[in-house]
């Protein structure tokens, strides 16, 4: 469904968008996961053709996005970080719009947008403008919007950024039953290791505009090779505990070490030992977290 060829985007001696290559199925939900600068906001906005790339290309449901916009344009949706809601309209009014805009057919805009607005329990609130609706609220209006005309590629720039947890939820859930129902794409950007392993079917990192490494959210923490350890203590160490057989890999990002450590629970007692007095120690199993840190050397700041 989205087909990427040797993408890239230079501003100047900068490269945004490094030769990328990537392919997403129908009805898959990819994250892209990265620190800001990674490239992940200008691959997005070459993809819904909002920024023309410098060489290479990528298709949507079979359309160019250099050559064939408008139809790349017929085929997504796409939820930007800001609002883009109409706040002079109701919620109501605001899907109805939409659905008008995309052609949906007159017989079917009341039922869709009828359910879409009592799935995230916007119902009862459906006939006040949308000026007075809160944070989640707009950001679940926003999702539901590009949903009413039922796109073949979803884009979402940080989903849940900035909302709380029951309309986070019911984000999710909305876009899982999306894909599955409606064999929609979703192409999604989040700082959100949480979000990444949740919801998405394969996660991508990218880091200087490349994407360094794909898979599934379990296929990525497996090459982990054991638990994670996280040590924090003033002046730590590494080499005493360097030669213990059960710890697989070390890193030491601003004051805090990360170990990665075969069976935690049988050696705790033995790292214990051989580093001696802590400030803390923390035992986890491993997560895309760890993930990030091993291919780019650098820790994941969520935000």
């Amino acid at each position: 469904m989205i087909h990427i060829e040797k993408l890239t985007k230079k501003y100047g001696d900068f490269t945004a968008v490094d030769s990328l290559d990537l392919d997403i199925k129908e009805g898959e939900i990819f994250g892209l996961l990265g620190l800001n600068g990674a490239g992940k906001s200008t691959l997005l906005n070459m993809l819904i053709t909002l920024v023309e790339p410098t060489s290479g290309t990528a298709t949507i449901n079979g359309y160019d996005i250099r050559t064939q916009k408008q139809k790349v344009r017929e085929n997504i949706g796409f939820m930007f970080q800001q609002s883009a809601n109409y706040f002079s309209l109701n919620a109501h009014d605001n899907l109805m719009l939409k659905a008008v805009m995309y052609g949906v057919p007159r017989t079917e805009r009341e039922k869709r947008v009828k359910e879409l607005l009592t799935f995230v329990g916007l119902d009862k609130r459906a006939d006040e403008l949308t000026v007075n609706y809160s944070g989640g609220m707009l950001r679940q209006l926003q999702l539901i919007r590009n949903l009413v005309y039922a796109p073949r590629v979803l884009f979402l720039d940080e989903p849940s950024n900035g909302i709380d947890i029951v309309a986070r939820e019911k984000i999710w859930e909305l876009v899982k039953s999306t894909a599955k129902e409606k064999k929609t794409t979703v192409f999604l950007t989040t700082h959100s290791m949480e979000e990444a392993d949740f919801l998405c079917d394969r996660v991508g990192i990218i880091d200087h505009g490349k994407i360094i490494t794909v898979g599934t959210p379990a296929e990525l923490k497996k090459e982990i090779r054991g638990d994670v350890v996280i040590i924090q203590k003033k002046d730590f160490d590494a080499s005493c505990v360097k030669e213990l057989r059960f710890i697989k890999d070390i890193k030491t990002t601003d004051g805090e070490t990360t170990l990665t450590v075969e069976n935690a629970r049988a050696n705790l007692t033995k790292l214990i030992a051989a580093i001696g007095e802590v400030d803390s120690i923390q035992v986890k199993e491993a997560s895309l977290r760890e993930v990030f840190l091993k291919h780019t050397g650098r820790e994941y700041i969520e935000g």
